[in-house]
């Protein structure tokens, strides 16, 4: 009888043995989500970090899912690319809350990342964000400040990127460094590839 039950939990602990790892290689080569910014000067594909910026990546995703950058334009090129806030007549968008501010998750605002835009309370973005064009550590948190939530990556199209950051700015209305000639986003979706 007592043997019976040693092979019993003995085949039960090996097939449980077998299991975990299958699940443990699974979660592992479970891939990031990855999201096309179809521009009208080309695609940008990047990929989101949900482990490092789980509030960021859902947000994100949220205003994705939404179609809420669909016809946004780009309004700022300095340092970084800014979009996802403003239509082409100069318009903000009615947003989602604010999220937490999450930039402390060890990412740096290294060139072809994304990160959220916000004003001066750190929990202030909503649907604004930018691409780095350069490595721009001043964006990072230091000590007890915030910086700005790095939550993604470009893999695809930082040449789309770079040629983004070719164009002329200028001022229009309340927006400095602004392209004068207007680069939409004509869409953005996730990608199933």
């Amino acid at each position: 009888m007592i043997s019976k039950a040693r092979l019993s939990i003995t085949a039960a602990l090996s097939a449980l043995a077998m299991i975990i790892p299958a699940t443990a290689q699974n979660a592992k080569t479970q891939l990031n989500p990855v999201v096309v910014l179809d521009t009208t000067m080309g695609a940008i594909k990047v990929e989101l970090f949900p482990s490092k910026a789980p509030i960021t990546t859902k947000n994100f995703l949220n205003y994705v899912n939404l179609g809420f950058y669909n016809g946004t334009i780009v309004h700022r090129v300095d340092f970084v690319i800014g979009m996802g806030g403003y239509t082409e007549n100069m318009m903000g968008r009615p947003t989602l809350p604010a999220i937490k501010n999450e930039s402390k998750n060890g990412l740096k605002n290294l060139r072809g990342t994304l990160a959220m835009a916000r004003y001066g309370d750190p929990d202030s973005a909503t649907s604004q964000f930018f691409i780095n064009l350069k490595d721009n550590a001043h964006l990072d948190p230091e000590g007890a400040e915030y910086g700005y939530a790095v939550f993604g990556k470009i893999i695809e199209g930082m040449d789309v990127a770079d040629k983004i950051a070719g164009v002329k700015t200028g001022t229009k209305g309340q927006f400095s460094n602004i392209p004068l000639q207007t680069i939409l986003v004509k869409s953005a979706s996730i990608s199933t590839k």
